[in-house]
């Protein structure tokens, strides 16, 4: 009798050892990467004032999204975000590569973003002129945020 209970303890504790060790492989972080961004060796291949929006999207691919104003620039953006057991998931890096072009729909600056600390930071930039716009799609989004004024847009002075 008391080597049945012997084993009968025995299998309960190894079901629970069972049981822990299955909740806890369960809870392994997984990573999902949701986006694109070229590679510094595809960026290579374009080269500022030659190629036109027609030819990067032929070396490149379709971009993320066009500009805002004019569709004067590409951005290819790309976030990864880390899922652990039931919490939120949580971004842990995003890149932005911007592609700006002038007038003429040359390429005028191909610029590289990372999300430091919730601060846009420019990680590469490559300019052939002296005079940098500094108005990107991302500087105009985040320069908005807070500047808005309820009495303009109920229409009430």
């Amino acid at each position: 009798m008391a080597r049945a209970s012997t084993r009968s303890a025995r299998g309960r504790r190894l079901g629970i050892a069972l049981v822990a060790l299955l909740a806890l492989s369960a809870c392994s972080e997984q990573f999902r990467n949701h986006g694109y961004v070229p590679g510094d060796d595809q960026l290579a291949e374009v080269l500022i004032g030659l190629d036109d929006r027609a030819s990067v999207a032929e070396v490149l691919g379709a971009p993320t999204a066009g500009g805002v104003l004019d569709g004067d620039a590409f951005y290819y953006v790309q976030s990864r975000f880390r899922h652990f057991a039931f919490f939120e998931p949580q971004e842990v890096d995003r890149q932005v590569v911007a592609i700006s072009f002038d007038a003429e729909g040359l390429v005028s600056n191909v610029e590289r973003f990372g999300l430091e600390d919730g601060q846009v930071v420019a990680l590469s930039r490559r300019v052939t002129s002296s005079s940098v716009r500094d108005t990107t799609f991302l500087r105009q989004l985040l320069g908005a945020l807070g500047n808005f004024d309820a009495s303009r847009v109920l229409g009430s002075e």
